[in-house]
């Protein structure tokens, strides 16, 4: 059963070992510490069998830290120097939003795949030269895409739609509330624009990778995006409230939320909540929390032809993104997700970003 912490900011479910390889087989480091996720990339690799080598990160109290979930991994003194290794195959790494793209291209053309946090870019030009570069290098830039890769119920409605439960998927609505906590635990950059991205950019990116997988659209167009900073006047660079509606080449529509709004009340961290609706079925999934019912999380609710149905997934199908992106590694295949789909996720973000108009001063 996958477990979450509670405090919004270190989402790292655990599930069963299921590797995939043998001990040694795939070898990957970790660096650039700046976001829990990291200990969700990690975990998910190691339980899929792949063994973490290496941690770096320019601040000691990070790597210390690190090690306390990861005992026994060994301290780089550069990040050179894990890219010099020839035995790693991938790098995971949480650091700063607007550096992941400078640091998966270093990554990539030191030949080695790379695993970076979302938001995987903060600028379009970053995406442009990423594309370039895994173009020309062969090397993976995947993305931890953690509200669909390491939620079960939201792999369930991935098998579920895929295999036709609710037919032509016609709307995905994803809503994204998140609690920001104590503002001094954050780090400075959190509330640095050109360090985070924008609302949209950063947690909005979940939103718009589950309305392509879902939905199977290719690519969409942005209809209407918005941001705005109702209660953090002290931190004017935050973006604590975002929108956008988008519309896919195959004519599915796309409509999220997100928001820094979730209150203390809640007993974790966002009622992060996905509702698909197909020609003959809806699917809504509440992933973390079912509102003062049940304080597990990951229940999906199945409406078709035949009746409703209240599925509680946690324990029963595992996160299998991890396994299939080691063996992606391995043998060059693209099973977990395919690179124009991390891409295009990502350009999406960027361009509902970018439309934005502002809703306060």
């Amino acid at each position: 059963m996958s477990t979450a912490p509670r405090d919004g900011m270190n989402h790292a479910p655990r599930g069963k070992a299921r590797p995939v390889v043998a001990p040694g087989e795939f070898v990957f480091a970790a660096a650039f510490l700046e976001h829990g996720h990291i200990h969700g990339q990690c975990g998910g690799l190691t339980e899929a069998g792949g063994t973490l080598a290496w941690v770096y990160d320019p601040d000691p109290a990070k790597v210390a830290a690190f090690l306390e979930r990861h005992p026994g991994t060994r301290v780089a003194r550069s990040f050179e120097e894990i890219l010099d290794d020839p035995a790693v195959n991938l790098v995971a790494a949480a650091a700063v939003p607007c550096d992941r793209g400078p640091i998966g291209c270093r990554v990539m053309r030191a030949g080695k795949d790379y695993f970076t946090d979302k938001t995987p870019f903060t600028t379009l030009a970053q995406l442009d030269e990423a594309r370039a570069v895994g173009a020309a290098t062969g090397r993976k830039y995947m993305v931890y895409y953690s509200e669909r890769l390491h939620v079960e119920s939201a792999v369930r409605a991935g098998e579920l739609v895929h295999g036709g439960a609710i037919g032509r998927v016609i709307q995905v609505l994803g809503l994204g509330p998140h609690r920001i906590g104590a503002k001094e635990k954050r780090p400075a950059w959190f509330f640095e624009h050109a360090k985070y991205g924008g609302i949209l950019c950063d947690i909005g990116s979940h939103q718009f990778e589950q309305f392509l997988f879902y939905s199977g659209a290719r690519d969409a167009t942005v209809a209407s995006a918005a941001v705005g900073n109702f209660g953090n006047p002290d931190t004017p660079e935050l973006e604590d409230f975002g929108e956008a509606s988008l519309v896919g080449d195959n004519g599915a529509s796309h409509y999220v939320r997100v928001d820094w709004f979730t209150p203390p009340g809640l007993r974790t961290w966002g009622d992060g909540r996905t509702l698909i609706l197909g020609t003959k079925g809806t699917i809504e999934l509440r992933k973390y929390i079912d509102v003062a019912r049940d304080a597990t999380g990951d229940h999906l609710y199945l409406v078709d032809e035949q009746g409703e149905q209240h599925l509680e997934v946690a324990g029963t199908v595992g996160f299998p993104f991890f396994g299939q992106l080691i063996l992606d590694c391995l043998n060059r295949t693209e099973h977990a997700m395919t690179q124009a789909h991390a891409f295009k996720a990502a350009e999406l973000c960027l361009r509902a970003q970018a439309a934005a108009r502002r809703l306060t001063p």
